[in-house]
């Protein structure tokens, strides 16, 4: 056998390599089968709607008129139109602001402290606190929705304590509205982020940290230098999770605010949910579905590259 005749075989390649390859490809496609029905049902009902929303983005569909019997493809009106309208950069910065201050900060924050109190709490601390905190996670959306109004609104919880103090509490719901569904969203989403966190925290050698006590490390020093370094992949999961849970923050708003007053509380969930279902304006609320799919698809990026070094 000349030398040219045998380096196909040795490289991989010739009939016997083509076979082998068709041979791998047979059982990669076997062992993946029992997933069929699973990435069937994905594309239905995860993929399907994706598609339907983009192309509805594009059209005029409306809950009503003409448009409802058959929908026009109209190109990128609905967003010309969008940005042109007046309160749409303002449902964009009133969601950033509700999105960093109740999910990047305030409910990793809370969370990562609770965490941190539990681990050195002794049995009936932390049972009473996993208790109150996890509570509110469990209840139906709908239920903490109504719970944070009664707290928030004018004759409600929080005034009545004040009152209790001697202070005249404000109507938070009219003259602090994203303060009001802030601390409210916080208040839902921390049991997350605690239970994210101590399972981080409780994979974190003890050697390490007792190690670090040794050397005279504050207790604020180890958790800087020692097992925020560790944990910092599980940071940075919650924080994708918690920011795409925010970003669809509906009920909650709307309950407590309908996005008002005027629109001081309303994010692009609640635009989208006026225009589309309020107005019948379909296309056009979808439209800015579609914006906000756009934003957390980029933050999902963000949050990815930043686990990236961890997973390779």
């Amino acid at each position: 056998m000349t030398a040219s005749a045998a380096a196909p075989a040795v490289l991989g390649g010739g009939p016997s390599g083509d076979r082998r390859r068709r041979g791998r490809l047979g059982r990669n496609l076997l062992r993946g089968t029992p997933l069929l029905p699973a990435i069937v049902l994905l594309a239905i009902f995860l993929l399907g709607p994706v598609i339907s929303a983009v192309f509805g983005a594009f059209t005029n569909s409306a809950l009503s008129g003409s448009a409802a019997a058959g929908a026009e493809f109209i190109g990128f009106k609905n967003f010309t139109d969008l940005f042109a309208d007046p309160d749409f950069p303002k449902s964009v910065v009133l969601t950033l602001v509700f999105l960093f201050f109740s999910a990047v900060v305030g409910q990793n924050v809370l969370g990562l402290a609770l965490a941190l109190m539990l681990r050195s709490a002794n049995k009936v601390v932390r049972a009473l606190v996993s208790t109150i905190v996890v509570g509110a996670w469990i209840l139906p959306e709908i239920v903490a929705s109504f719970a944070a109004y009664a707290f928030f609104t004018k004759a409600g919880t929080l005034n009545g304590m004040l009152a209790a103090i001697g202070i005249d509490g404000p109507s938070w719901l009219y003259s602090f509205p994203m303060l009001a569904v802030i601390l409210a969203n916080i208040w839902r989403g921390a049991a997350f982020s605690m239970l994210v966190y101590s399972a981080a925290i409780n994979d974190v050698p003890p050697e390490i940290t007792e190690s670090a006590e040794v050397d005279g490390a504050a207790g604020w020093q180890r958790l800087i230098r020692i097992t925020i370094p560790m944990i910092r992949r599980s940071i940075s999961t919650n924080l994708m999770l918690t920011t795409l849970q925010t970003l669809s923050v509906f009920t909650l708003i709307y309950v407590m605010t309908g996005g008002g007053p005027g629109t001081n509380s309303s994010t692009l969930p609640l635009l989208a949910y006026k225009e589309g279902i309020s107005f019948g304006q379909l296309g056009f609320g979808t439209a800015i579905a579609l914006i906000l799919l756009v934003v957390g698809a980029l933050c999902s990026i963000v949050y990815i590259r930043a686990l990236k070094p961890e997973v390779d």
